[in-house]
């Protein structure tokens, strides 16, 4: 049985996109490092870990992923850290709402991280927001 995600895995080619990876995840956004070996480290993000590996060749490619967001409680807070760092911010923050039933307002930005990983910040501003932290 699927109990959620466990990690998201993120390789680096070389020690300098490494510790640029790392830096952003933990300085610029402000997670905490849960473990770390020789070539790699994971990364708590609330419910789930990100993996970040210095293990990885040659130039990164595209997959099938296209993005993974974090949930959070100011969208505009995020988005200013990582402006600040000279990271590119792809989506400005804006309010939305989610044409689902229930409807989910939510307030959105998306960024490009140090391996060209498209990561949004969501805001849940729904009543039953508080449910899913």
């Amino acid at each position: 049985m699927i109990r959620g995600i466990h990690h998201v895995s993120l390789k680096c080619a070389g020690e300098e996109l490494y510790a640029k990876t790392k830096d952003f995840y933990t300085n610029v956004l402000g997670l905490s490092i849960a473990r770390e070996w020789s070539f790699g480290v994971m990364i708590e993000a609330g419910n789930t870990w990100i993996e970040i590996m210095n293990n990885g060749e040659g130039s990164p490619e595209t997959g099938a992923v296209r993005h993974f967001a974090f949930y959070t409680d100011d969208t505009d807070d995020m988005v200013q850290r990582v402006r600040e760092a000279g990271y590119e911010i792809t989506t400005e923050p804006k309010d939305i709402c989610l044409p689902s039933e229930p409807p989910i307002p939510a307030r959105i930005a998306f960024c490009c991280g140090p391996l060209h990983e498209q990561i949004e910040f969501f805001s849940d501003q729904s009543d039953n927001a508080k449910r899913f932290l």
